[in-house]
């Protein structure tokens, strides 16, 4: 297990380590002598005020806090398409101030203008705005479309540069495969995924690279599809270090209300695991919210009286491996993971996020996405994001289905996570 000052002493080593020179995919003519901001394209549903766009677009017009000084980001922002533009759109303001242009189709923002690719990485943020939602309660986000497109200019021109895809790939378990697949085809690197898995830990932790697992457990809150697939990467970021690295998924089971309890008390999921994650919580409900005296809430009976309407995720691995997801809004207001290591160690920790406006954790993931874009390669891999997404997707089926137990063939997803920890900065 990392502890804080090998942590910190980690965190030094990246900060003095040398950048790497630029990529782009079969492009002879750009010279790697001479160090140079990268041009980008972003691609986006909205941009306004705590938008998504908002939180990761500005960190590359305004720069960001990193490693304890202020980062003017290696990437120039040189053209923009946004989607819908709802009352308090900035996508005009953004672009006057800082010099790059909207332009009406994501072809155009990718060429520029011009008859060919102009850009060398695409950012992708498809999250806010005015979109339809389907029966499992999924905003159908047009991410795998926006995607599409993309792919079809790279296609067109015979030249490919680094993509980042906010958050989901899709909402579609089966809309995000192809989305790796035209990745892999066309090699070019591709990142993807939301801030949790990179930012700040509260205690600066790792599960030790190699080690095995005998049970995970994740605690989140918020609304489905939307905050549940952000704890569901945060344990799976943690997870994929485990001896073997990740090798796919069984079967999953999503159930509400009372049977979440007594699930708990049948053993399906871990009472000391989820004693351990809230135990990392800044912010646990009930009496604590008016005298400041956290309580044991898995032991003194309180949780089902806070928590309204519980869910629990079961997500079994191929190699056996049993992870829940728990969200459990009413107890709490952040997110906490605990796994038990064989012999019987448990590991716990809160992902941290700062509190809106500044929302610093955005900044930790659009580090990533910089190193991407300047190195030519991925930070690590896209199947992370691609399982979490499918594993998500097929919950919901479950949900839809009268909570019954689905296996997931399909899921056969395995990956090597890097063994260098990422987090925080």
């Amino acid at each position: 297990m990392l502890d804080r000052r090998a942590f910190l002493g980690t965190l030094g080593t990246l900060a003095m380590a040398p950048r790497p020179l630029a990529w782009a995919a079969n492009d002879p003519d750009r010279s790697h002598s001479t160090p140079k901001r990268r041009r980008i394209a972003i691609i986006t549903t909205v941009w306004k005020y705590l938008s998504h766009a908002q939180h990761m677009g500005d960190r590359f017009l305004v720069g960001y806090p990193r490693h304890g000084e202020w980062h003017h980001s290696a990437l120039e922002v040189v053209s923009l398409y946004v989607d819908q533009r709802p009352e308090g759109d900035l996508s005009e303001r953004r672009a006057a101030t800082h010099g790059f242009k909207i332009y009406p189709t994501i072809a155009e923002a990718l060429r520029c203008g011009t008859d060919k690719l102009a850009v060398d990485g695409v950012v992708i943020i498809g999250e806010h705005g005015d979109y339809p939602t389907n029966a499992k309660g999924q905003i159908l986000y047009p991410r795998y479309e926006f995607f599409e497109q993309v792919v079809k200019v790279f296609d067109a021109d015979g030249r490919a540069v680094p993509v980042f895809n906010d958050k989901h790939l899709s909402y579609s378990g089966e809309k995000a495969a192809k989305m790796v697949a035209h990745s892999k085809r066309l090699k070019f690197p591709f990142l993807a995924g939301s801030s949790l898995p990179v930012t700040w830990r509260l205690p600066a932790v790792e599960i030790p690279y190699g080690a095995e697992l005998e049970d995970a457990l994740m605690v989140g809150v918020g609304s489905s599809d939307a905050m549940d697939y952000h704890a569901i990467e945060a344990m799976q970021c943690m997870i994929e270090r485990r001896k073997g690295g990740e090798t796919g998924i069984k079967s999953v089971q999503m159930l509400e209300g009372d049977a979440v309890w007594k699930a708990g008390d049948e053993g399906r999921w871990s009472k000391r695991l989820l004693e351990a994650a809230l135990s990392r919580s800044d912010s646990l409900q009930g009496d604590s919210d008016l005298d400041s005296r956290p309580q044991d809430l898995v032991h003194n009976g309180e949780l089902p009286k806070l928590v309204k309407n519980p869910a629990a995720y079961f997500i079994e691995r191929n190699d056996g491996l049993r992870t829940t997801l728990l969200m459990l809004n009413g107890a709490l207001q952040d997110y906490n993971f605990a796994a038990r290591l064989q012999g019987g160690e448990v590991v716990s920790t809160q992902f941290f996020l700062p509190p809106t406006p500044n929302v610093t954790y955005s900044a930790c993931l659009m580090a990533q996405v910089e190193e991407m874009i300047v190195s030519g390669k991925a930070v690590y891999p896209v199947e992370r994001t691609q399982i979490a997404c499918a594993a998500l997707d097929r919950c919901l089926d479950s949900k839809v289905e009268r909570y019954r137990r689905v296996e997931t063939p399909e899921l056969n997803i395995s990956y090597t996570a890097p063994r260098e920890s990422l987090f925080g900065g």
